[in-house]
């Protein structure tokens, strides 16, 4: 039974790094085509990687691999400290670079109505991966806590 469901998590988790990859791709396609030089695109896929992996995690815990890995939970309750900060960081030269070099130079040389669009897309997209996953980076080790100690003191996840 343990081999049986351990074969279906990792089938699961398998599964949702594919749909993480081609929403990351559907999302990021436009800029890569349009805006090759975008300077951002790197910290752009880690936004979008790590808040719908912490989302994930946040929201279907036990039926995930850190189901009943306490040690491991405690790990990563630790390291999510430093990878916010990275975040807050990584967003806030975002915001710098656009306030000193202006949105513009984001996209490159377009139409107006082309430039304007994909400032728009670039801008919102950015911002919505990156405050979600700096709110999941804060809610993660949260939900750590919580199923540690619903494990040890109430025996469930």
């Amino acid at each position: 039974m343990g081999s049986e469901r351990m074969r279906m998590v990792l089938r699961l988790e398998i599964m949702w790094w594919i749909l993480t990859a081609l929403i990351a791709a559907a999302l990021l396609l436009p800029i890569r085509y349009w805006a090759p030089e975008f300077p951002f695109f790197g910290i752009n896929l880690i936004f979008i990687v790590v808040f719908i992996t912490l989302s994930r995690y946040i929201f279907l815990l036990p039926h995930t691999w850190l189901a009943g890995k306490g040690r491991i939970k405690i790990v990563l309750l630790f390291l999510c400290m430093p990878l916010v900060f990275l975040l807050i960081q990584e967003l806030n030269h975002f915001q710098t670079f656009l306030d000193e070099n202006g949105p513009e130079t984001l996209v490159g040389p377009l139409s107006y109505e082309m430039t304007q669009s994909m400032i728009g897309y670039v801008r919102g997209e950015m911002l919505l991966f990156a405050v979600g996953s700096i709110v999941a980076g804060v809610l993660f080790p949260i939900r750590m806590v919580v199923s540690v100690w619903r494990t040890r003191n109430l025996g469930r996840e």
